[in-house]
Parts: structure tokens; C-alpha cells; sequence
């Protein structure tokens, strides 16, 4: 019996010895997955994400973004490219590789600032005009010059009109608040140099109508002056506009980084009061031409009656013949010198 127990206990201790080892190996699996997770996760994550492309739209410019790596510009990426390899951790600013557009209008819906958007400025008589229009451009896509625009509007952040701020490679608010920044206000400088060069009337005819002269606007004069092309001088406005727009912007930006720039001119529109006036002079205008139609009607049916009565006099017969055709049907007897009446009705 005691060999037997001996050997039992023995049996026990063995496995006690193979319980303990067991337990250092369960450990050492644990925490290789903990570390596979931690370290080997984020590791994947960066070798996938260090690969990007373009779509047909955008074109990108790479930044080195690695941890013992500086902030230079890597590389850039056309459009419509397959993937790439940029390095681990890089950044990429993506920018639009068509045409763009930033739109001035009083229409809340469709302009680039929320609510109502308009320039105004003064014409050279001294006229409050607002002007809406849109500027097209494309953005230059020359590697230097995308480079040079990255290093200079790319690493800072802009301003939009309803205050957050934004880069400029963050989608369409990044380029609006880059617009409205930066680009904006050479537009409204452009705009007021050009405008203060002509006068109201010369671009919107109806300002004669309300403007001070020593001789007072008529209807002819001012059939005579919308006559007059405004059409001619709002195209030399735009043509200037795109001439100076092109020179201002690359004197701006510090290069040239927008390529394409057209503006296109839409509307001129004068202030509320300033337009209730003209209102009022065009209705006022409709009632004297009114009144003349009715003078010059009146006149034509008295020259026709005294032409009629001249024939009348010329031809008594005529005169009596168109007598009988007024008579009233059903007239059987006319008898003009009967005492009670000329006429007498049949039964």
C-alpha cells in the first residue's frame, strides 16, 4: 500500500510540475496578441495609408509627415492617377484640378457668401450701383507654381464670411473661405476702379430719368438715351475687369497661381430709393404718353368729322344717303318736317 501511494503522489506532483508551465505559455500568448494589436495594427494601418491616388478632378500635393521626417513637400500627384507610394505618415492637399467659379449675386441661394451678396460702388457722378457677376478660374497646375501656392496658402488656415476657418485644400468651404480671404477683395477693388469711370446713365439707361440736369429729361431724351448702347460700355467694363483681374491676382497671391480668369458681369442694379424714383418717372412718363395718345387720337376723329362735313357740304345727296343708312330697323315712315317727331314706326 505504500509503494502504491508513493507512486500516486508522485503521479500528482508531475502534474502539478506540467500545470505550472502551462500557465507562463497561456501568458506569453496573451500579451503577444496585446502587442500584435497595439504595435501591429497601427503599423498595417500606416503601410496601407501610405499609398493615395487622384480622381479626374483633383490634383495633391504631398507632404513628408514621418516621425523622424521634416515637412517638405514630397511629391505631387496628377489627376486621375493610380495609387502612388508617399511614405509612412505623410500629408496630402488635394485641390481642385478643374475650373472653378466664385459667384457675386443678390439671389441668397446661389451665391458664395451666405445671404444676400452684392459690390457695391460708386459710378463717377457719384451713384451707389451693385454689381453682381462671377469670376471664373482654373487653378495653375504647373508642379512649381502648385508647390510654391502649397507652401504659401496651404500650411494656414482661412477665415470664411460666417466666421469658422478652414485650409484651403478642405473641400469647397476651404475654397470659399480662401476666396473670400484673399480673392475677394481684389475682385471689389477691380470692380470699383472700373465703374467710377462712367457715369449711371451710361450703364443703366433709366438713371436719366432721376439724375439733376439744368434741362429737364423728357420722354425723347430719354428714348434717345436708352437708345445709346450700355451693352458697349458693360462689356468694356468686364473686358477691363479681366485684364486688370489677371495682373492684381498674380501681384496678390506672390505668383502665378490661377490661370483662365474670366469675370463675367451680370447685372448692375441701383439702391431702393434710387430705383422707387425711376419707378415713379417711368409711370409718370406712361400717363403723359397716355394723355398724348388721347390728345392725338382726339385730333384724328375731329379732322376726320371736318373732312366728312366738307364732303357733306360739297354733296347734299351724300349727306341725306348717309342720313337714311343711321336710321333705326324697323322704320317704315321718316318724315322730317312733321311737328311731333321725325319719326314714325310701323306696325
Amino acid at each position: 500500500m505504500a509503494e502504491k501511494k508513493s507512486t500516486a503522489d508522485k503521479d500528482r506532483t508531475g502534474a502539478g510540475r506540467f500545470s505550472g508551465l502551462g500557465r507562463p505559455r497561456r501568458r506569453t500568448a496573451i500579451v503577444a496578441a496585446v502587442l500584435l494589436v497595439v504595435v501591429g495594427v497601427p503599423v498595417l494601418s500606416a503601410l496601407f495609408g501610405g499609398f493615395e491616388r487622384t480622381s479626374g478632378g483633383e490634383i495633391a500635393v504631398v507632404r513628408n509627415g514621418g516621425f523622424f521626417d521634416d515637412n517638405k513637400i514630397r511629391q505631387v500627384i496628377d489627376p486621375g492617377s493610380g495609387r502612388v507610394w508617399i511614405g509612412l505618415y505623410s500629408q496630402v492637399h488635394k485641390y481642385p484640378a478643374q475650373q472653378r467659379f466664385y459667384t457675386i449675386t443678390s439671389e441668397a441661394r446661389k451665391a458664395e457668401r451666405s445671404g444676400v451678396d452684392v459690390v457695391t460702388v460708386p459710378s463717377s457722378d457719384g451713384v451707389s450701383m451693385g454689381i453682381e457677376g462671377t469670376l471664373y478660374f482654373t487653378l495653375n497646375q504647373d508642379h512649381t507654381a502648385l508647390k510654391n501656392f502649397d507652401d504659401k496658402y496651404g500650411t494656414r488656415k482661412f477665415r470664411s464670411a460666417d466666421g469658422k476657418t478652414f485650409n484651403v485644400y478642405d473641400g469647397d468651404d476651404g475654397w470659399s473661405a480662401f476666396l473670400d480671404q484673399i480673392v475677394r477683395p481684389v475682385i471689389d477693388n477691380d470692380l470699383r476702379s472700373q465703374i467710377n469711370s462712367f457715369r449711371c446713365a451710361e450703364l443703366v439707361s433709366s438713371c436719366a430719368l432721376v439724375q439733376n440736369s439744368s434741362a429737364p429729361k423728357t420722354a425723347q431724351a430719354v428714348g434717345q438715351q436708352q437708345a445709346q448702347s450700355n451693352n458697349a460700355n458693360i462689356a468694356k467694363v468686364q473686358n477691363a475687369i479681366n485684364t486688370s483681374l489677371a495682373a492684381d491676382l498674380e501681384q496678390t497671391l506672390g505668383g502665378k497661381f490661377v490661370t483662365n480668369i474670366h469675370f463675367n458681369l451680370v447685372r448692375i442694379t441701383l439702391p431702393d430709393k434710387v430705383q422707387d424714383a425711376v419707378d415713379r418717372a417711368q409711370a409718370a412718363f406712361a400717363q403723359v404718353s397716355e394723355a398724348q395718345a388721347k390728345v392725338a387720337t382726339a385730333k384724328a376723329e375731329a379732322a376726320a368729322n371736318q373732312a366728312r362735313q366738307n364732303g357733306y357740304n360739297k354733296c347734299p345727296t351724300c349727306a341725306r344717303i348717309e342720313e337714311l343708312k343711321a336710321l333705326p330697323q324697323g322704320i317704315t315712315v321718316y318724315a322730317p318736317g312733321n311737328p311731333n317727331g321725325s319719326l314714325l314706326r310701323g306696325k
